[in-house]
């Protein structure tokens, strides 16, 4: 395997809660100017000096962006958390960064929204959030769009738990098609040409 290409590295937190419908995520939108401007993400944000520690993993330094960030976005405090994935940017994107994706539970604690930095909150289930975008309602990025498609096969909070901890490497490539732009992992394919987005698994 290469070695990692030196980049600025995010932590991400996908947070669950259980629900009558088996389990639902918190999702913020974020305000209409800087990074990811008006989309639907998780909470989370970029490694800075303080998440760092001598001799530490750079996987050990998302996870405490990834906590913090939780705690400065929605005012919730989350422990024991599971890394879901790792994410590597496409050689096109005006901004490269390496994001790595854990899940952790709700402590039962209702979040309490940054104003700087968030402009709405939401509970839903991964299959209602995909249903807002397929419908223009929900604008979402590639990575968050193919996390709640992966979560959707889930009935549980506690299988998504169980299985996580083994993060899976998504490699991304921009291609241009027919039917418009697509990005492809060594895990799939997902078509973002035209709504509804389409994923195909490798």
């Amino acid at each position: 395997m290469t070695a990692p290409e030196d980049l600025p590295v995010a932590g991400t937190v996908v947070i669950l809660r259980d629900a009558a419908d088996g389990f639902e995520v918190l999702l913020l939108r974020r305000p209409d100017r800087g990074s990811f401007a008006g989309a639907w993400v998780f909470p989370g944000g970029k490694v800075e000096p303080g998440d760092r520690r001598p001799g530490a993993t750079e996987i050990d330094d998302a996870e405490r962006a990834g906590i913090r960030e939780t705690k400065e976005e929605v005012g919730l405090v989350i422990d024991s958390l599971r890394a879901l994935s790792q994410w590597q940017p496409p050689r096109e994107a005006p901004t490269r960064i390496r994001t790595w994706f854990f899940v952790a539970m709700s402590r039962g604690v209702e979040p309490s929204p940054s104003p700087d930095e968030v402009a709405e909150l939401a509970w839903v289930t991964p299959a209602e959030a995909l249903a807002r975008h397929a419908r223009g309602e929900w604008t979402l990025f590639p990575p968050t769009w193919v996390t709640l498609h992966l979560l959707s096969d889930f009935s549980d909070a506690d299988s998504v738990m169980t299985s996580a901890g083994e993060p899976a490497l998504f490699r991304t490539r921009v291609l241009e098609t027919e039917s418009g732009r697509a990005f492809a992992w060594e895990q799939g394919r997902l078509d973002a040409g035209t709504l509804p987005w389409r994923y195909e698994p490798a």
